[in-house]
């Protein structure tokens, strides 16, 4: 499905991060993924915290929105399916938040590309791609 506006692109935007947010809480509560256990709970409140910054985003640029399209921009390179959680090792966990951060930095990063008409947006979706750079940092030292 194409993003084509300032809307699609943080309602995918919201989607990503309530998907990580969800997956980080559950695997935090895995019992084999207890060595783990801090991090991914905190990347499950940074997840919080990143929806709640696109949803400001969302509010505080409503009335500056310009509707002016968004061209070849598609969510399915982003697209993501997780097992579940509660049932990986914590191998499998590890190497799934990787994607998953892979993937989020890759989105804000197209996306703040693709909105820049809009700087306060773009600037706001790259320093979500910052923090998801130091989550993959935080990953890789491991």
């Amino acid at each position: 499905m194409p993003l084509e506006n300032f809307g699609s692109i943080l309602n995918f935007a919201e989607e990503l991060e309530t998907q990580d947010q969800a997956f980080y809480q559950a695997a935090a509560g895995n019992p084999s993924c207890a060595q783990h256990k801090e991090m991914l709970a905190q990347f499950a409140a940074n997840a919080a915290k990143n929806l709640k910054t696109v949803q400001r985003t969302r509010r505080e640029n409503v009335t500056e929105m310009i509707l002016e399209p968004i061209r070849d921009f598609t969510r399915a390179p982003f697209c993501e399916q997780c097992e579940e959680a509660p049932a990986m090792n914590s191998t499998e966990a590890l190497e799934t938040a990787r994607r998953l951060e892979q993937r989020a930095q890759r989105y804000y990063l197209a996306a703040a590309e693709k909105i820049q008409a809009q700087p306060e947006v773009a600037r706001a979706l790259k320093m979500i791609a910052k923090k998801r750079k130091a989550h993959l940092e935080r990953l890789d030292s491991l």
